[in-house]
């Protein structure tokens, strides 16, 4: 584990935090969570993530710049894009398993996996060499911690 990634206050917010939605806003992926003491807990996604079941990928950030079938030229100005319709889908799973996290994982560079279950795995992989922020964990109106640390 690379020392600049946040491993300890990332589980601290996740490990045991019910995951409640999935969305976005413009292009960053929205994970929502409620964390152990009923707090809002979010991650921001602003590099290459994907939601997997059982080793099939079910959501994938990639999937903000298909439209759905039908949808035309503004499908992602109107949230008609593939990402938003299995969102959609995704959330209602969750809302009826009202799953909660099981393990957390940091590996180098800013990538971590987090765990549900059944058999769910959200894997999240900076790809930018800067200074750029490519996901935040935060709780709304307190604490922050993203990758890389120093742009948080």
């Amino acid at each position: 584990m690379a020392a600049e990634t946040p491993a300890g206050p990332l589980t601290a917010l996740l490990e045991g935090a019910a995951v409640r939605s999935v969305g976005r806003a413009a292009d960053m992926g929205v994970i929502e969570f409620a964390g152990s003491a009923g707090e809002k807990v979010m991650l921001h996604v602003q590099c290459p993530f994907r939601i997997t079941h059982e080793g099939k990928t079910l959501l994938g950030s990639a999937d903000m710049r298909y439209a759905q079938k039908g949808a035309g030229a503004t499908a992602f100005d109107e949230f008609r894009t593939v990402y938003d319709a299995r969102a959609a889908t995704l959330d209602g799973v969750l809302g009826q398993l009202r799953p909660t996290v099981d393990t957390v994982t940091v590996g180098e560079a800013g990538e971590f996996t987090v765990t549900w279950a059944p058999a769910f795995r959200l894997s999240v992989l900076p790809d930018c060499s800067g200074a750029v922020e490519a996901w935040r964990v935060l709780v709304p109106g307190g604490a922050h911690h993203g990758f890389p640390p120093d742009s948080v």
